[in-house]
């Protein structure tokens, strides 16, 4: 898979990708990730990528050239240019949940614009990228963590990422009624608090119907939690 970031912030990418699953898939030429600087695609000397709203209001819009002509330049020579996915992160954007990442957890290519400022022109939206994408009911100041969000939920999905292949059945929202049941490790007992008797037991058939019940409750009281707060979940 190759995953393109179009960013005002490409350093803001250097650490994270180093570490963990995302460092390890790189290695491992399962990924490759190429950052590249939104400014690199402006015309004029001091590389501006942004302009003051049309209407007024609070804050600076990022510029459609650059954009344009990032992910025209991106994509030139690609034969299946057409087909690659052009996804800007926004908070108005549709929902990141599994069954995206099912869609196109096995695309060959995507493309990630981020977002900053108090946006970017609209025309970016409507006319230049294939769908919005949001982490989330809540604003963060740029598209750069969405990007990494996005980045890893995809990355941990391919073939050969993780070390244990049922990692990606057992866990959170793998079953949509469902989150995960609660883990525990060694000390079985730990300052009085103890982990549950029926996981010592060593009979599997019960360990899976209390770890199946346990994720039920817990995902009753996210729900419960949720209504009493206005917290809504997509």
């Amino acid at each position: 898979m190759i995953i393109d970031i179009v960013t005002i912030f490409p350093q803001y990418f250097d650490s994270p990708l180093q570490w963990g699953i995302i460092g390890r898939a790189r290695e491992a030429h399962k990924v490759a990730v190429k950052v590249h600087d939104l400014r690199d695609y402006t015309l004029d000397r001091h590389r501006v990528v942004d302009d003051y709203p049309y209407g007024g209001g609070a804050g600076m819009v990022l510029k459609p050239e650059p954009f344009f002509r990032a992910v025209e330049s991106l994509l030139a020579g690609d034969p299946a240019a057409d087909r690659v996915p052009v996804i800007l992160l926004s908070p108005s954007g549709s929902r990141l949940n599994e069954n995206w990442l099912d869609q196109n957890g096995r695309r060959r290519r995507l493309l990630l614009l981020c977002g900053h400022y108090e946006g970017v022109d609209h025309r970016v939206a409507e006319h230049l990228a294939t769908m919005e994408l949001s982490v989330g009911d809540y604003v963060l100041s740029g598209g750069e963590p969405a990007a990494m969000v996005v980045l890893d939920a995809l990355v941990r999905r391919l073939p050969g990422v993780l070390h244990n292949r049922y990692s990606l059945v057992e866990e959170s929202f793998a079953e949509e009624a469902f989150v995960e049941y609660p883990q525990y490790t060694r000390p079985a007992d730990f300052r009085g608090l103890e982990v549950p008797e029926v996981l010592l037991s060593g009979h599997h058939q019960q360990i899976e119907c209390w770890r199946r019940e346990q994720a039920r409750l817990r995902a009753q009281r996210r729900r419960e939690w949720e209504a009493r707060s206005g917290g809504t979940r997509s």
